[in-house]
């Protein structure tokens, strides 16, 4: 493992304007996935329900920010009354922008200016938000005078010109959706889904697609060490929802389990034909994070077993501690080009804004 491959940092410049959720939050404060398209940085905060569009800058900044309301291309079942919680991003062949939100239940959070009675009963609740259960795909198009991708409800298939694509969703469900409904029965996760993701409960992080295969990657729970992804396929069903694709086997889902040495997966990239995975802590603590390949993960047929040795972990992150603890979590993985990844972070610390609407993030060679 090669601990220090950073070669430099990258300022993301955002609209201060179009930047500030209700409750005053910054976008460059909750950064929770990113993924590339041509010149186009796209990013999300976990705490609003919409995608952020960066373009590359002449001097290999990103800046020139605008932001697309998830609402105005999907069925959200809160509409605009709660966030999406997004964990994810995906690209299948620049034909669709994916996106997966947590599917977590939130365990509300003790402020420290209530007494200690207010506190312990806060920390007692759980929250659910409808529109954590989202998985989605929405088309995108390049436009031609500026070279820009823009989200579309509808958009002409790139491969088959007499054909359409339109934005879709998967079908709800009385238990969020219907991957919730069918994780609900299976060995390995029932005993989690009603726990909250940072108590080692079900939470999602991370999305990638290749050729019609979806991998979701999984924060949590680990089990005994083992970190999973699961891989997905769909089916339309009916105009704006699609189904999950069972495969030859009967299967809706399978389950590749990694030894991620006690992390959870934190983001998920394709790289030629390998997976590459941002993994880190599952619990809310300050953590390794670290980068790892598995050179492997395109071409299983069935449910796979990873131990660490069929692993290489490739680098680690630097993560917030000390006077920064809680700050610097590494939570979204671009790839840049064939050689480079771009690390966005959420919680940033100080020295990572230089200006009231930039962010750093960093560079790392593969």
């Amino acid at each position: 493992m090669h601990k220090d491959r950073q070669k430099k940092q990258v300022k993301i410049t955002f609209n201060h304007a179009i930047s500030l959720n209700e409750a005053g939050k910054h976008v460059r404060d909750g950064l929770s996935s990113a993924v590339i398209t041509g010149k186009n940085l796209w990013t999300c905060c976990d705490e609003r329900s919409s995608l952020e569009r960066l373009t590359r800058q002449p001097d290999g900044s990103f800046g020139d920010h605008t932001t697309f309301d998830l609402n105005q291309f999907l069925k959200l079942p809160a509409g605009e009354a709660c966030e999406v919680d997004i964990e994810g991003l995906g690209v299948d062949g620049h034909q669709c922008l994916w996106v997966v939100g947590s599917h977590s239940l939130a365990r509300k959070k003790p402020k420290k200016k209530d007494s200690p009675e207010k506190q312990i009963k806060r920390l007692a609740k759980v929250k659910e938000d409808p529109n954590r259960y989202v998985l989605a795909r929405i088309p995108l198009m390049k436009e031609e005078a500026t070279g820009n991708y823009v989200l579309c409800h509808t958009c002409q298939d790139a491969q088959y010109p007499s054909k359409t694509v339109k934005a879709a969703q998967l079908i709800s469900a009385e238990q969020g959706n219907q991957l919730m409904e069918v994780l609900a029965e299976d060995d390995h996760f029932k005993r989690f889904m009603k726990i909250p993701g940072k108590d080692n409960g079900f939470d999602i992080e991370g999305l990638a697609i290749d050729k019609g295969k979806i991998f979701v990657g999984v924060r949590g729970p680990v089990l005994r060490g083992w970190a999973v992804i699961l891989e997905l396929q769909v089916e339309d069903k009916e105009e704006g929802y699609f189904q999950l694709k069972p495969d030859p086997q009967g299967r809706l889902y399978k389950k590749h389990f990694l030894h991620l040495e006690g992390m959870g997966i934190r983001d998920l990239r394709v790289r030629g034909k390998e997976l590459l995975i941002l993994a880190g802590p599952t619990m809310d603590l300050d953590g390794t994070i670290a980068v790892y390949r598995w050179k492997e993960g395109l071409s299983q047929q069935s449910e796979a077993i990873v131990h660490r040795s069929e692993l290489e972990r490739l680098f680690d992150v630097p993560h917030g501690s000390g006077d920064t603890t809680g700050q610097d979590k590494a939570e979204g993985m671009a790839l840049l080009d064939e050689d480079q990844v771009l690390i966005v972070f959420d919680s940033p610390t100080l020295v990572r804004k230089p200006d009231e609407a930039s962010v750093l993030a960093d560079i790392y060679t593969l």
